[in-house]
């Protein structure tokens, strides 16, 4: 089994602080901007930041849908980490200054990938499909921050 890893990036016209509070947000701001690969969202703890418990169904593609029962940490300042219950998946999110009045927001999230020819198009194809999944969530993120 190799890792697999998808790592997608923004710069979004808001100040990091500001980003970090929305990306943090799972009662309020990350539920209204998720796209719809993602369905059944539930807040069952928690809600901003560490501690909090996330539920969600991610549909990567019409076969491939994961249930993730996701922990939120929060190991250093700016830095995100949503680990799942029920895989190997773990997504990092990094909020960063990257000027006057913006932020660079860095997405990478890893799992243990399959092995053999499975395992081959995994790693070739998983990667661009979780990063499109992913760019769309930035994209609605930057609409809600630079109102």
């Amino acid at each position: 089994m190799a890792q697999v890893e998808a790592t997608t990036e923004r710069i979004v016209a808001a100040d990091a602080e500001k980003v970090f509070d929305a990306v943090a947000d799972y009662s309020g701001t990350r539920g209204k901007v998720l796209p719809e690969q993602f369905s059944e969202y539930e807040v069952r703890e928690g809600g901003d930041g560490e501690g909090t418990l996330v539920h969600w169904k991610l549909q990567a593609t019409s076969k491939r849908i994961r249930h993730c029962l996701l922990e939120v940490t929060e190991p250093t300042d700016g830095e995100l980490v949503e680990k799942d219950r029920n895989s190997s998946m773990v997504t990092t999110w990094r909020v960063t200054p990257a000027g006057e009045g913006k932020s660079r927001v860095v997405v990478t999230t890893t799992w243990d990938g399959a092995g053999g020819i499975g395992g081959f198009f995994e790693r070739t194809f998983a990667p661009k499909g979780l990063g499109r999944i992913y760019d769309s969530l930035l994209d609605r993120l930057a609409a809600e921050v630079e109102k």
